[in-house]
């Protein structure tokens, strides 16, 4: 018995069983069967979020303002003379540098006030600071017609009509509320732990603010500052009623000289919206890299 016990123990171990490879080419065949459904899936939504665009680009070809009841006999004749139209015999270039004032400044204060907001909910315990939000997104409940009147009075008095100015706190007073509670749910996943090491640092609540969680909450800013940005460029009634000058249009509202009591040109609304997507496109592109990184991740460990 001993011999026998003894010649168990130097073959060692016994060998683990070899898992069955029964199973195995089933799950090979079904990965490319979901990969394909997936890609699959993806290309058709990207088809349908692409079509309304190149659509458009395609009337934008169209020399005649007619020519979007017969887009088959665009093909024949696509030229981009209604490009050059627009870019030398309307005021577009006005209308950029308006857009791109209120935007920009709609984006930088927006954000400002509403990160500021955010943070000082998520982390702040003061007297009301639950009714505050609640009250911010009450705000978001008035619709913009009955504003208008008000707010006209109000910009009046302080000779804001016509201004940049108008458009800009206008479009806060719409962007913030929302951003304000888009950046307070993203301070609350930022560790409170960041903030007492920056108190053990010697850094003010301010200091704590631009100086570490700031720059972790940089994908909840870029979502912010999309945001106000795409708001900015899309307010019409706002920009209608405030801005005078013709030089001072935005794009929403140089949209509208297209467009008569009887007559639409059509070609040319087609072609200044086209251009119009271009600096949304580029500023989107600058902001999206932020908006798929989460920069919180191991931020607490030392």
């Amino acid at each position: 018995m001993s011999t026998t016990t003894f010649e168990k123990a130097q073959a060692g171990p016994a060998a683990a069983p070899q898992p069955r490879s029964g199973r195995s080419p089933r799950r090979g065949r079904r990965r490319p069967l979901r990969a394909a459904l997936l890609h699959g899936g993806l290309a058709v939504a990207s088809l349908i979020a692409l079509a309304p665009v190149a659509w458009l680009f395609f009337l934008s070809l169209g020399p005649d303002k007619d020519d979007y009841l017969h887009p088959g006999k665009i093909l024949g004749k696509l030229s981009f003379s209604n490009y050059s139209f627009v870019l030398q015999h309307t005021g577009f270039f006005d209308w950029f540098k308006s857009t791109m004032i209120v935007a920009l400044g709609t984006t930088v204060i927006g954000v400002f006030v509403a990160a500021t907001t955010g943070y000082a909910v998520s982390r702040m315990r003061f007297p009301g600071y639950k009714q505050l939000m609640w009250v911010l997104l009450l705000t978001q409940a008035f619709p913009i017609a009955i504003l208008i009147v008000p707010m006209y009075e109000i910009f009046g008095q302080l000779g804001l009509i016509d201004t940049y100015w108008s458009l800009i706190i206008i479009n806060c007073t719409t962007a913030v509320p929302y951003s304000a509670w888009l950046l307070k749910g993203y301070f609350d996943t930022i560790p409170f732990e960041i903030d007492e090491a920056g108190r053990v640092d010697g850094l003010t609540p301010f200091g704590t603010f631009f100086r570490l969680i700031l720059p972790l909450a940089r994908p909840g800013l870029a979502v912010a500052a999309f945001y106000n940005f795409i708001t900015a460029v899309s307010e019409v009634a706002f920009a209608t009623t405030f801005m005078l000058d013709d030089s001072k249009y935005t794009f929403a509202v140089g949209l509208q000289t297209f467009v008569s009591q009887h007559d639409a040109q059509w070609n040319y609304m087609a072609a200044t919206a086209v251009l119009i997507a271009i600096p949304v496109s580029v500023f989107f592109y600058l902001v999206q890299k932020n908006l798929v990184t989460g920069l919180t991740a191991g931020g607490t460990k030392g």
